[in-house]
């Protein structure tokens, strides 16, 4: 608990001089619930109730335990951006000597809309280093501007040893240099909506002629086998922030029914590497999907949560990546599933779950 309290002590706190329980606390307890499966405001009261006996051992509880309208409240009105930097504090006690792929991606929160509102869905941009598999950065992408969440969340990390992997739509001059700035490399998908790069990057391989290339064993996956090829030419002379070079990765898939599919992808690369890396690489950018969107939605129900007033919903989502780190930090092999049910049934194994913020 000292160091969460650490983490947490400076987070100004939205209440009044008269607020009878410690913002630590509630956060505290916030956090332990939604690794234990909580998914709302009601569901944090009803947990710090059940383990109230639990939760004395390690945070003060002067006055019991927080109604669920005391959660709502404060996380309605929490500064985001102050709990952004407390929650990058917590995070980096625990993904220290951050190397390998960084992978940046959006997400919809798809429940978070007040009733009758045209607004669209909440838009976070989140940043996921796939090495130690942790969220290391979540912003709003305000007025759903991915591109500029992007840009808001690489200004706040330190990259060096990583390389950025990021779609199609991050493949801009700004990103680049963000990420050069942040001290890391990048692999950016280069798309059609790139046209005047894409016809540069399309010429130097032609040119190029023959190349090292390096074609990766046939795989099966999801009903198909997969082979990938790919290749890397030097590019220092095109006019874009950083790049070195210019990867092609060529994937071909024959399908149960025999049919046989191919597309290419290519990719703005700052630093040279061997076209196995490039292949690693590229793979290990889908992880963010299946390691962090999926699991977001499927094991914390993010999707289907209906925190939509004020600054709760961005909080909250902030409380799921704290309770995600924890889970994916712990040496037990357990899928995540598991050690949520683990963690609700066992007040042993949650407080090893816990330790893990100190």
């Amino acid at each position: 608990m000292s160091r969460f309290a650490a983490c947490f002590e400076d987070l100004p706190d939205p209440r009044g001089r008269n607020a009878r329980h410690p913002l630590t606390s509630i956060l505290f307890i916030a956090v332990a619930a939604i690794v234990c499966g909580a998914e709302s405001c009601t569901d944090m009261a009803d947990f710090g109730v059940a383990k109230k006996k639990w939760l004395k051992t390690i945070v003060p509880l002067p006055y019991g335990i927080p109604s669920h309208d005391t959660f709502s409240t404060v996380f309605r009105h929490l500064d985001p951006d102050a709990f952004d930097a407390a929650s990058r504090r917590l995070t980096a006690s625990f993904a220290q000597g951050l190397e390998g792929v960084v992978a940046i991606d959006g997400k919809a929160v798809r429940g978070a809309y007040r009733r009758a509102a045209k607004a669209t869905p909440l838009h976070f941009v989140n940043v996921w280093a796939a090495g130690p598999g942790l969220v290391i950065g979540q912003k709003l992408a305000p007025g759903r501007n991915e591109v500029q969440g992007a840009l808001d969340a690489l200004a706040l990390l330190a990259l060096e040893g990583s390389i950025v992997t990021a779609d199609a739509l991050h493949c801009r001059p700004d990103t680049a240099r963000a990420i050069l700035a942040a001290g890391g490399d990048y692999a950016l998908a280069l798309k059609a909506n790139q046209p005047g790069l894409l016809a540069q990057a399309l010429a130097r391989i032609e040119d190029a002629g023959h190349v090292e290339s390096i074609q990766i064993a046939a795989e099966t996956a999801h009903d198909r086998i997969e082979t990938r090829r790919a290749s890397v030419v030097a590019a220092g002379d095109i006019n874009f922030p950083g790049l070195q070079a210019i990867g092609c990765v060529e994937t071909t898939s024959r399908h149960t029914n025999g049919h046989l599919t191919s597309h290419v992808r290519y990719f703005l690369l700052s630093t040279t590497m061997s076209p196995s890396a490039l292949i690693e690489v590229v793979r290990t950018h889908w992880q963010i999907e299946n390691n962090l969107h999926w699991v977001l939605d499927v094991h914390f129900r993010e999707d289907a949560a209906r925190n939509r007033k004020d600054n709760g919903p961005q909080n909250i989502a902030f409380l799921r990546k704290i309770a995600l780190n924890l889970l994916r930090s712990h040496p037990d092999k357990a899928s995540i599933r598991r050690k949520i049910k683990k963690a609700g049934w066992d007040d042993e194994f949650l407080t090893s779950l816990i330790a893990h913020m100190r």
